[in-house]
């Protein structure tokens, strides 16, 4: 059998052992409803209550700003739509380089006539604390900013972000999808009031997610319905799931610098046989970026070409690129940061996991360079 090699955990990971298991229970056995008053229930309810403690304890937060949610899109779009007011005209300020949860619920927020700005970055893809203090003002409503890039791994300057926000009377979300379970984060400290993430990034189960909302900040339910989620978002939660994102979450941040480590180490490997084999590439918002995450945009090639070929010898990346039926675009991100067309067409994400060794780095980059020579 042809050896797999998965290289795309920046779009989902693989379900940690541990994790699964601690939802099989919930599952079967203890499948009562944690909203119902009678004794089944009682078992569901409690550890409803110790997942929310556990996930809290991991970012800096208390368990009652601790919202379940059924993902990253949903937490995006609750934090852009849910500070809405009728006939309120305040800015929403954000990137050009965010997930399309957030563009898209932003484009919403113009159809419906409210006013967004959308910031550029710098070429390492870093959105300089400058740049929003020269356009925000007292009109602004919320400044959002994602914490690490999903295509190119920057890491954004939220502290100093946050504050320029609250100077201003501004609430500031940030889209940590990307980086909750990969690097230190603590609410507190950042100067966050809204944050979004999502389980199946940190090798938790799919389709469930939370939200931090700290305490005190004004916002909307997003689903309207029972009193589930402090009365904020309605719908009877999935213990299962959440028991198992909140074992993966606990078991990443305590895992954390290790896994760092071996992360850092395999993106080295896997540039150090690139340039040995003198491909001509770009190493995309490498300066300060999530462990795992790289990106190169390689001269004069097609990344298409490349994952589907990559994807003949079993190996699975993602391209910087949208491809559809008629043309393929390059992405906005690398759009955003200016790589050069003859670059930026061969745009490829490596995104390594836990569940990688040095040697997939190695074949990775052994594979791209046989491509590279047979086309």
């Amino acid at each position: 059998m042809k050896r797999f090699i998965y290289a795309d955990n920046a779009a989902t990971t693989k379900m940690d052992e541990d994790a699964f298991n601690a939802m099989l229970p919930w599952l079967q056995d203890e499948y009562g409803n944690a909203s119902q008053p009678y004794t089944f229930s009682r078992r569901p309810k409690k550890a409803l209550s110790e997942a929310r403690a556990t996930i809290a304890n991991c970012i800096g937060a208390t368990p009652e700003e601790i919202y379940f949610t059924s993902g990253g899109t949903e937490g995006d779009n609750w934090a852009i739509k849910g500070l809405l007011e009728p006939g309120d005209q305040k800015t929403t300020i954000t990137t050009q380089i965010e997930h399309h949860a957030v563009l898209n619920a932003c484009n919403m927020l113009e159809r419906l006539g409210y006013p967004v700005k959308y910031l550029p970055v710098n070429v390492l893809g870093v959105m300089l604390p400058e740049t929003l203090e020269s356009v925000i003002t007292s009109r602004t409503n919320l400044v959002s900013v994602m914490m690490v890039n999903n295509e190119i791994g920057t890491i954004e300057p939220i502290h100093e972000l946050a504050t320029i926000a609250h100077t201003h009377g501004s609430l500031f979300h940030t889209d940590a999808v990307q980086a909750v379970g990969h690097i230190p984060i603590n609410v507190r400290e950042l100067g966050i009031d809204i944050l979004s993430s999502s389980a199946h990034k940190f090798n938790g189960p799919k389709g469930i997610g939370f939200q931090f909302i700290r305490k005190g900040t004004k916002i909307h339910s997003y689903v309207d319905g029972g009193a589930q989620e402090f009365g904020m978002r309605a719908g009877t939660e999935s213990i299962a799931s959440i028991i198992g994102m909140s074992v993966a979450l606990r078991k990443s941040c305590a895992y954390m610098e290790q896994t760092q480590k071996k992360l850092y180490a395999m993106e080295q490997k896997f540039l150090n046989v690139l340039s040995l084999y003198g491909v001509d590439y770009i190493r995309n918002g490498a300066t300060h970026h999530v462990p795992g995450n790289v990106n190169v945009s390689i001269r004069n090639v097609s990344g298409e070409m490349l994952l589907h070929r990559l994807d003949l010898k079993g190996i699975c990346i993602s391209t910087g690129s949208a491809c559809d039926s008629v043309k393929t675009q390059i992405s906005h991100v690398i759009q955003a940061i200016n790589v050069p067309m003859n670059y930026a067409e061969g745009t490829i994400r490596v995104s390594f996991g836990r569940f990688n060794q040095e040697s997939d780095a190695i074949e990775i980059a052994k594979a791209i360079v046989e491509i590279l020579k047979d086309r």
